[in-house]
């Protein structure tokens, strides 16, 4: 990585000594780091707002603060569904009430493609035939491809008009996927017939709340939980291109069926 002139420094968002480090003499901080798991609101708060006001601390401490961006999530827009969401947003609200420090959030949808391992099983299911369904297979979702993140990302942060702006991005489908249409690029990308099984809502409620108890016992953090169902039933996660594309003039590459073809099919 040094010869690539990369440095790695070693810490976390406990951690004030590696974030001063971290931050020293930069142009720009992006703040991806986020907890996705846990059993309850201070599990997320801990890592999602409370790490948010120590890395912004550290930024503030500088003589020429960075500008600084963050990764939140499309799920910021409804705090009120799950533990996740009202972290998300409480973050947000960290980083916007800054003063004397120029920042940026960005609020994806579902993000997919190397590394991914949220959206990774739907597709694993999906290429054995099966799109497991959550809630209404009419719910309509927004959907990203990895790479045209980070495309956005490196623009964002070059735009002067994206300063203070919490900005919105998907891959341009318009009104978003609903499960079917999900399914049927599917369908054609790994060529077989994929079905639609909608997990029966005692199931998927059952399964989390067992979740969630043994949790409180081995003290390790979960992904399904009540709270994370509810904003997993929500039926609208759609959002537009509209205000970023007109601020910075990114627009994505990527729409789900060439995303597709990017994946690396030895992982799924």
């Amino acid at each position: 990585m040094a010869a690539q002139g990369v440095a790695l420094i070693e810490g976390d968002l406990e951690n004030v000594s590696a974030l001063n480090q971290l931050v020293a003499d930069c142009a720009f901080v992006i703040h991806g780091a986020g907890a996705v798991r846990g059993n309850s609101q201070k599990a997320f708060n801990r890592v999602n707002v409370i790490g948010t006001l120590t890395l912004l601390n550290a930024v503030k401490a500088q003589t020429c603060p960075p500008k600084v961006l963050l990764l939140s999530s499309l799920a910021a827009r409804e705090p009120q569904l799950s533990w996740y969401a009202r972290s998300k947003y409480e973050g947000e609200k960290v980083l916007g009430n800054a003063a004397n420090v120029e920042w940026i959030i960005l609020r994806p949808p579902a993000v997919y493609g190397p590394g991914d391992r949220e959206m990774l099983p739907i597709f694993q299911w999906m290429q054995r035939g099966i799109a497991l369904v959550p809630g209404s297979p009419d719910a309509r979702l927004s959907l990203i491809h990895v790479s045209d993140l980070v495309d956005a990302i490196i623009l964002c942060l070059q735009s002067k008009e994206a300063i203070h702006q919490v900005l919105t991005l998907c891959d341009g489908k318009d009104n978003g996927y609903n499960w079917r249409q999900l399914a049927d690029i599917a369908a054609e990308h790994w060529s077989r017939k994929v079905r639609l099984w909608r997990v029966p809502g005692w199931l998927l409620s059952g399964v989390a709340a067992v979740n969630s108890n043994t949790a409180r016992i081995t003290g390790k953090a979960p992904m399904l939980t009540p709270s994370k169902l509810r904003e997993l039933r929500h039926k609208d996660w759609v959002v537009d291109n509209d205000t970023i594309t007109t601020i910075t003039g990114w627009t994505p590459r990527l729409g789900l069926r060439e995303g597709l073809d990017h994946l690396n099919l030895s992982t799924l």
